[in-house]
């Protein structure tokens, strides 16, 4: 038999293209109940979807039987007792009686009459049944004549197909009395049960759609039960990145969560003790570097004041020193000056990592505050400034004449002269350039040129700076809220910008936050870079 299967009614599963398209997958929450809910929406779909169809063909198949049933019998009682060639009036008679049974279908029967001619007889049917509602292939079947075998008693067969007509769904059959005479089709209407089978699929429909809201509210409960100890950990993490080493999480349970929390309170108990130790260790060493630069002052007062008097001596025109030992007598004046400019810078640095240092705030000139800053040091004939006077700024005098001290002393000590200082105002900064015409910075040096004691070149280990010029510089740059950079320029030499604030009264206590502490910077040397 041949048979069409109409398409499924699955419109409603596309719902599911709703809001959640439109979200972003921004939280943990929201992927907790997104996953919920496909897998809800999944088996719900499923399960609705295998109701549906069982249910379908269920309705289908009674109602088919029923029909082809009745018009099996019919043909065997009414077309049967017809004769090989009935007349029209016989044909339509007995299609009349056949309509008229319990289930109520179309009939059409055909047969020739006694003349060869082909006769029809209808009845029942929507505004009439015709040969031409029958599809070709079903009639083709119902005509064919098969073999009779032992598994096929009947050379013709009742063969039935499920059509549409304007929508509607049809039921049509065929036979052929066995033996001569006419052939029968039956058209039914399905319209009842297709009814039946929607209101089936819009019942289904609405239970996937309860079934998802649902999910979503069970997945937001459990999500928020679950997620609940996830954000105190999250909040006690960011209490510990403030630096509140303190925070512990309060544990109950069993389960993963639980143990992650243990974890965590192990790991925050951990480091809290690391830190209290890193912090002694470092109070501590700051102490020893601020007690041995105060305990270095006292004996580096009598011998300052000795060699200054050797100094005297050796300037004097009497030649009262020996001439064998004035080279001793110079290096020892050269370098308790250097021990003496050490000990000073070590102990502004102390005061850096311990957070004293003050900015004592004036308005200034930058121009005048440069021109004084190389007038005091002797090197007007080395440096060329450029620099417009009514540049103003609220800045701390001495911490500038630091930074200039050591920027410009550090260009004529590596770069030579001439120095060319650069000053400009860009929105509410003052930029001020130091560029010399040296060999440049090596490109494996520019990192650690802001460092304590870094030397650039190993084969000078002794010189007459300390390693901590540029630090001290960059330190109090900080300290205005200002930032120091070191780059080579593309015509030749090293450059370093010093950019600081117009107005560094906000900045009451010391910023700086660079690897290379500042230190105070004296007016006399200026501090050698690395």
């Amino acid at each position: 038999m041949t048979q069409e299967h109409p398409g499924g009614h699955r419109g409603w599963s596309a719902a599911r293209k709703g809001v959640w398209s439109r979200l972003r997958f921004t939280s943990l929450r929201l992927r907790l109940v997104v996953v919920f809910g496909l897998v809800a929406l999944t088996a719900a779909v499923s399960a609705s979807g295998i109701a549906y169809w069982l249910n379908r063909e269920a309705v289908l198949t009674r109602a088919q039987d029923a029909v082809l049933g009745d018009f099996e019998q019919e043909m065997r009682n009414r077309a049967g007792s017809l004769p090989q060639h009935p007349t029209a009036d016989e044909l339509q008679h007995t299609a009349g009686q056949m309509a008229n049974s319990s289930q109520r279908f179309g009939v059409l029967l055909v047969a020739e009459d006694t003349d060869g001619g082909t006769v029809y007889g209808s009845a029942g049917g929507p505004d009439g049944f015709a040969l031409s509602d029958v599809p070709e292939s079903l009639r083709t079947a119902v005509n064919k004549k098969q073999k009779v075998t032992d598994a096929n008693k009947s050379p013709y067969h009742l063969y039935w197909q499920r059509i549409a007509v304007d929508d509607t769904p049809y039921l049509v059959a065929g036979s052929r009395v066995v033996g001569g005479g006419p052939t029968g089709y039956m058209l039914k209407s399905l319209e009842p049960e297709a009814k039946d089978i929607d209101s089936l699929a819009w019942s289904l429909g609405i239970a996937t759609a309860l079934a998802l809201i649902g999910s979503a509210l069970l997945a937001q409960a459990l999500a928020t039960t679950v997620l609940k100890p996830v954000h105190r950990l999250g909040s006690a993490a960011r209490r510990l990145g403030e630096g509140k080493l303190d925070t512990r999480l309060r544990v109950s349970g069993t389960d993963e969560l639980a143990e992650l929390s243990r974890t965590f309170n192990k790991a925050a108990e951990s480091l809290e003790k690391r830190v209290e130790d890193m912090a002694a260790r470092e109070a501590s060493s700051r102490r020893f570097v601020a007690d041995m630069s105060h305990e270095l002052r006292t004996p580096l007062t009598a011998i300052t004041a000795v060699t200054e008097v050797l100094e005297d001596e050796l300037e004097a025109e009497s030649g009262s020193i020996d001439p064998m030992i004035e080279p001793a007598v110079r290096l020892v004046v050269s370098e308790t000056r250097r021990l003496n400019d050490l000990v000073e810078n070590l102990m502004e640095v102390t005061r850096f990592d311990a957070g004293t240092a003050r900015l004592v705030l004036d308005d200034v000139d930058v121009a005048d505050q440069i021109t004084a800053c190389v007038d005091a040091r002797a090197w007007l004939d080395a440096v060329d400034l450029d620099a417009e006077r009514g540049i103003h700024a609220r800045l701390d005098p001495r911490r500038l004449d630091v930074i200039l001290a050591n920027l410009i002393g550090n260009a004529l000590k590596h770069g030579g002269s001439p120095v060319r200082v650069s000053v400009s105002a860009v929105d509410d900064a003052v930029v001020i350039a130091v560029r010399d015409h040296g060999p440049g910075i090596p490109e494996d040096v520019l990192p650690h040129v802001f460092d304590r004691f870094y030397k650039a070149s190993a084969s000078r280990p002794r010189s007459e700076g300390s390693g901590l010029g540029l630090s001290i510089a960059l330190a109090n740059a900080h300290i205005h809220g200002g930032e120091i950079t070191a780059g080579n320029s593309p015509d030749g030499g090293a450059v370093f910008t010093l950019r600081l604030p117009r107005d560094a009264s906000s900045l009451t206590e010391a910023g700086a936050d660079a690897e290379g502490s500042g230190s105070k910077g004296k007016g006399k040397d200026a501090k050698e870079q690395g």
